[in-house]
């Protein structure tokens, strides 16, 4: 077991630097950043002398070498647009983007899991058939364009909830959250629905097709032939069976939750490292585009390597793989 989170935290530290080499490298291609700090009348010598001090003079080797250590520190140096550090930018977009998030991962998974399961052991019910076309609806829509759908449903025409925002928040320490809020909780169900849809018509199929194919293996089989309950058999053996290889989607689709959401922050102006990131792209912001790749590949790092750590305990073939290898 520790040489397996030995061996997965090296590869971890590749990828790291992988990703810090590509953000240093494609955004400087983005603009002149200086361009976007000064005016039309600021004078060559002002500009020669800005870009000086932000070290965009230097060589390309040491601007990097530069980066790499002040990203491994969580220094991602000043805005250039809001003349603020980056770090405490992200401080005070990240609990906004990361509540989002994980409220749509609870609505994925808890809706998600019923209605694979349903639909596996219910395959030619109508309620089955009522899921599988909401999930093929889900799929096959984009998510702007679900965004809007149920911002004139809800907000525009019904008047129930909100368009934007975050509602009300209250600071509990360093965390800004507006689920302790009426008007916060308002606000939130709408871009989670939103960016949750798509995750939950995944779980939905894939917990489906898994339900399928354990389904017809020999132990179910002989399962019944033992005369067990069908409720025994569905829930205690197969769908046991089934979660072990949707742990790992549904953890890389958390990561992939918090990277997605810049649309869906977007079209309901959610105050979160999307909408961050919008703006910086819009500005040539490179200090706060590289924070964001940077914090993005940062975490679906880290919810892989904790992944595999559990898929190793659920599984205990993979450590008998391991010691083989």
């Amino acid at each position: 077991m520790l040489a397996f989170a030995i061996r997965r935290l090296f590869e971890a530290a590749i990828v790291m630097v992988t990703v810090a080499l590509i953000a240093f490298t494609l955004f400087r291609f983005v603009g002149d950043p200086v361009n976007q700090m000064v005016g039309q009348d600021t004078s060559l010598e002002d500009r020669l002398r800005l870009r000086e001090e932000l070290g965009l003079n230097d060589p390309i080797p040491v601007q990097f070498a530069r980066f790499l250590t002040s990203a491994a520190q969580f220094d991602f140096g000043i805005s250039y647009q809001m003349k603020q550090p980056v770090t405490a930018i992200i401080r005070d977009r990240f609990p906004a983007t990361l509540e989002l998030a994980l409220t749509a991962a609870l609505f994925a998974v808890a809706l998600g899991i019923p209605m694979g399961v349903y639909t596996g052991i219910h395959r030619d019910s109508w309620l089955s058939k009522i899921f599988l076309t909401v999930s093929l609806i889900g799929v096959s829509l984009p998510t702007f364009l679900i965004g809007i759908l149920l911002i004139y449903v809800f907000a525009v025409w019904l008047g129930v909830l909100p368009s934007f925002g975050r509602g009300e928040v209250v600071r509990v320490g360093f965390w800004s959250t507006g689920l302790l809020t009426v008007s916060g909780l308002k606000a939130l169900i709408l871009p989670a629905v939103t960016l949750g849809l798509f995750q939950m018509t995944l779980v939905t199929r894939l917990v489906r097709s898994e339900m399928l194919e354990v389904l017809r293996t020999d132990y179910i089989k002989f399962a019944r032939a033992r005369g067990l309950p069908e409720r025994t058999i569905n829930f205690g053996h197969a769908l046991k069976n089934t979660l072990v290889p949707v742990i790992t989607v549904i953890g890389l689709q958390l990561g992939a939750i918090i990277a997605f959401a810049i649309i869906t922050e977007t079209v309901f102006q959610w105050p979160g490292m999307g909408l961050m990131f919008i703006q910086a792209v819009q500005n040539a912001d490179i200090p706060v585009m590289s924070a964001y790749l940077m914090l993005v590949a940062f975490l679906f790092v880290f919810i892989n390597f904790v992944v595999d750590l559990i898929y190793v305990r659920v599984d205990p073939r993979i450590r008998i793989f391991g010691r083989s290898g």
